[in-house]
């Protein structure tokens, strides 16, 4: 894929089941790349930082994504629809 946003583009061969298998993959790919670097390592993918650096980003946008999330979750138990 040549950007992020193409990964959220869903094929017709793509089902639950597959796409949940290909999440664990690259769950899998990330934690064993990562293992073999200390947090002062530098890395590079979009942009030149830290490992301890890129561990935070991934915290931060999580924290996001799960208040996303939550709004989302609020929204529906109100019988609200975004």
């Amino acid at each position: 894929m040549s950007t992020p946003d193409q990964s959220f583009t869903l094929t017709r061969a793509d089902t639950i089941a597959s796409v949940l298998d290909a999440h664990a993959e690259r769950c899998d790919a990330s934690r064993r790349t990562m293992a073999a670097l200390a947090l002062d390592d530098i890395v590079d993918g979009r942009g030149e930082r830290t490992v301890w650096a890129l561990y935070l980003q991934v915290l931060r946008e999580l924290a996001q994504h799960a208040g996303h999330a939550d709004i989302l979750r609020e929204q529906i138990l109100a019988g609200h629809t975004p």
